[in-house]
């Protein structure tokens, strides 16, 4: 009916879509287009062949990340507190509101009040594999180790995430910890 008022009155159709009340950007866009792909892979595959489809693109992405912030520091390593920072600050940049919780030299306790994936990310827990990935990625390239654990997430229904990322290796491990080693240390190699 509206359009067809506006049209009577010489208003072009273009002008209607271009001025139409729409909640769409190219953000939400993306994270529309990536939880339908985390569901898919869900549906299609099993939450645990998702989370390692993920866990491929998570830990590429992490190595991109870890070197943009070395490169922007003017570093080669980060500390384990640099680490920490890193993690709470990436996670900002893209919309999440991490804080760290505790530090030691055993473990980084991450929260979140805020999921970059926003709304996208509920009862879509292959998504989590982002963060675990590359929190650990970026851990083990600058420590060597970690060994992330989900312990909480938005995802799953709690009101905010608790990531614990260990930085030394111990016997035994839980079920859903994951491990991550250090790829490659080109100050360990030897060069001609």
């Amino acid at each position: 009916m509206l359009r067809r008022r506006e049209q009577s009155r010489g208003i072009r159709m273009s002008e209607l879509v271009e001025t139409a009340d729409l909640d769409l950007d190219r953000d939400l866009f993306l994270r529309k287009l990536v939880r339908e792909l985390a569901g898919t892979l869900e549906d299609v595959i099993g939450i645990e062949a998702a989370e390692g489809y993920i866990s491929t693109v998570g830990s590429s992405v992490g190595r991109w990340i870890d070197q943009s912030y070395k490169e922007a520091l003017g570093t080669s390593r980060l500390s384990a507190e640099e680490v920490g920072e890193v993690c709470v600050d990436l996670k900002r940049r893209i919309g999440g509101d991490f804080y760290l919780i505790s530090s030691s030299e055993e473990e980084l306790v991450f929260g979140n009040r805020r999921c970059p994936f926003g709304e996208a990310v509920k009862d879509r827990p292959s998504l989590c594999m982002m963060t675990s990935n590359v929190f650990g990625r970026i851990t083990a390239d600058n420590l060597g180790y970690a060994r992330v654990e989900l312990q909480e997430t938005i995802a799953q229904g709690h009101p905010g995430c608790r990531v614990v990322v260990r930085l030394k290796q111990v016997q035994g491990r839980a079920v859903s910890e994951r491990e991550y080693y250090r790829a490659f240390d080109p100050e360990l190699a030897d060069g001609p």
